[in-house]
C-alpha cells in the first residue's frame, strides 16, 4: 500500500471517526454537557457570565456553540445562508435615536401593550410565582380539563408552530413571544443578551436603542422554528436539551383585554397589511361592502373601519380557521407557546409587568447588565372589558368565552362572569 493510499485512509477515518465523536456527544449530552451547559434545577440559575463577554476557546458557553457550529455544517449543505449562531448582524447607522417617538393617536393605542403602575404588587413575588407555575402545571394534569391539542408530547408539535421560541445560547434562556403583551421589548431584551444584533458595529446594550422594525424582523432570532434548517433530524434532541438546561419563560395577559389590544393596534391604526388581509374580507363578509378602496388610508377617509363586532364575527366564524390559523396577534397563548408541552420556569403576566421583569431579569442574573425599558400607564383594564363587549350579543361572548377558555384556565385568570350571563 503506497503512501498515497494509507495518507486518504488516514483521511477517511478522522472524518469518519469525527462524525462518531459528534453524533456520541449528540446523543449523551445531557451526561457529558453538564457541566457546560445550564443546568437548570428549581434550586439554580443559568450562571451568567460579567458581563456580556466574548465567548474564548476553553469557555464552556464556547464549547457549546463550537459544537453547534460543526453540527451545522456537517448536517446542512446551506448553513452558510443561514443566520450562524452568535454572528452579529450589522444594521445601517441611525442618524438620530431610535426610541420610539409616537403621534397622539398611536401612543394612545400602542399605550395598550405596557403595564400598569397601578396594578397590585405582591410582597412575596417568589410565592405568586410558584402559585402560577402550580395553577399551570395542575390544569395541564387535570384529565378533565380538556381541550384541542393539549395530549400531544412535543414531537408532535410540528416545526412552524415552535417560531415563537426564542433561544440566547449565551445565557441559557428561552422567550415564548406572545403578540400584544410587551413582546416588542421582551424581544429588545433578547437581543442584548444574545448580542444577535450590532448597530454602529458594537453589539446593542440599551434595549431602547434597537429599532422597532429590527425587533420584528425574523432574522435577527434564533427560534426553534428554524432548528430543523440547521440540524435536520437531530433538531428535536438538541430542541430537547435546551428545553431541559435552559430557563424558559412567558408573559401573558387578560385574554379578552388581548383581544381588545389586538383590535385596536391593527385595525384602529392604519396598517396596510391588515387592512388587506383581514380587514377588507371582513367588511366584505360581516359588513356587506361589496366595493373597498384599494388602501387603507382611502378607506379610513372614507370612514370605513372594521368594528369589535366584525372582529368577534371573524373570530367566531368556523371558516376562518379552514382558510389559515389565527393570525398569532390573536392566537391562543396555548396555542403559541404549549405550556402542557414545555414546563416553564418563570409565567409573567403584563398586569404585574414592572415587578415581573425585575424579578426575572434577577434570577437570570442579568440585573446588573440591563434594565427592562420603562413603560407607558397601560389604559386597558379588566373594567374596560364591559364597555367594548357591550354590544356583543351575549351568545358571542359566551363563543368567545369558550375560544379562549383554556388560556383564561391555565393562566389563572378569572372567568369574566359579568359579561356571560344575562
Amino acid at each position: 500500500m503506497d503512501a498515497m493510499t494509507k495518507s486518504r485512509f488516514f483521511r477517511l477515518g478522522l472524518v469518519l471517526g469525527s462524525v462518531f465523536m459528534i453524533l456520541l456527544i449528540i446523543v449523551y449530552w445531557d451526561s457529558v454537557g453538564t457541566a457546560h451547559l445550564h443546568l437548570h434545577t428549581p434550586l439554580s440559575r443559568p450562571h451568567i457570565l460579567q458581563p456580556l463577554p466574548s465567548p474564548k476557546p476553553g469557555d464552556g458557553k464556547y464549547f457549546t456553540a463550537s459544537i453547534e457550529e460543526i453540527l451545522e455544517k456537517l448536517l446542512s449543505a446551506h448553513a452558510k445562508q443561514n443566520i450562524l449562531l452568535g454572528r452579529k448582524v450589522e444594521q445601517p447607522s441611525l442618524l438620530a435615536s431610535s426610541k420610539p417617538v409616537l403621534s397622539n393617536m398611536e401612543e394612545s393605542v400602542r399605550g395598550y401593550d405596557w403595564s400598569s403602575h397601578d396594578a397590585p404588587q405582591s410582597p412575596d413575588p417568589d410565592r405568586r410565582q410558584a402559585e402560577r407555575r402550580s395553577v399551570l402545571r395542575g390544569f395541564c394534569a387535570n384529565a378533565s380539563f380538556v381541550f384541542p391539542a393539549k395530549e400531544r408530547s412535543f414531537d408532535d408539535i410540528p416545526n412552524y408552530e415552535l417560531n415563537h421560541l426564542i433561544v440566547d445560547d449565551r445565557h441559557g434562556v428561552i422567550y415564548c413571544y406572545v403578540p400584544k403583551v410587551a413582546c416588542t421589548n421582551w424581544k429588545r431584551v433578547m437581543i442584548v443578551l444574545s448580542q444577535s444584533l450590532s448597530g454602529q458595529g458594537t453589539p446593542y446594550r440599551d434595549p431602547l436603542d434597537i429599532p422597532r422594525e429590527y425587533v420584528h424582523n425574523s432574522s435577527t432570532h434564533l427560534t426553534f422554528n428554524k432548528f430543523w434548517r440547521r440540524y435536520g433530524k437531530f433538531s428535536r434532541h438538541l430542541m430537547k436539551v435546551k428545553l431541559k438546561k435552559y430557563t424558559k419563560f412567558l408573559f401573558v395577559r387578560d385574554p379578552f383585554v388581548r383581544l381588545i389590544s389586538a383590535f385596536r393596534s391593527k385595525f384602529e391604526l392604519e396598517n396596510e397589511e391588515f387592512y388587506q388581509k383581514f380587514a377588507i374580507p371582513m367588511l366584505k363578509m360581516y359588513s356587506n361592502h361589496t366595493s373597498l378602496p384599494k388602501s387603507v388610508s382611502e378607506a379610513f377617509s372614507a370612514g370605513l373601519r372594521v368594528s369589535f363586532a366584525n372582529f368577534v364575527q371573524y373570530l367566531l366564524d368556523p371558516h376562518t380557521e379552514k382558510l389559515a390559523p389565527f393570525n398569532e396577534h390573536w392566537r391562543q397563548v396555548h396555542r403559541l407557546c404549549h405550556p402542557c408541552q414545555i414546563d416553564y420556569d418563570f409565567v409573567g403576566k403584563l398586569e404585574t409587568l414592572d415587578q415581573d421583569a425585575a424579578q426575572l431579569l434577577r434570577l437570570l442574573k442579568v440585573d446588573k447588565l440591563l434594565q427592562f425599558p420603562p413603560s407607558y400607564r397601560n389604559r386597558t383594564a379588566s373594567s374596560w372589558e364591559e364597555g367594548w363587549f357591550a354590544k356583543i350579543p351575549l351568545a358571542w361572548r359566551r363563543q368567545l368565552y369558550k375560544l379562549y377558555e383554556a388560556d383564561f384556565v391555565l393562566f389563572g385568570y378569572p372567568k369574566p362572569e359579568n359579561l356571560l350571563r344575562d
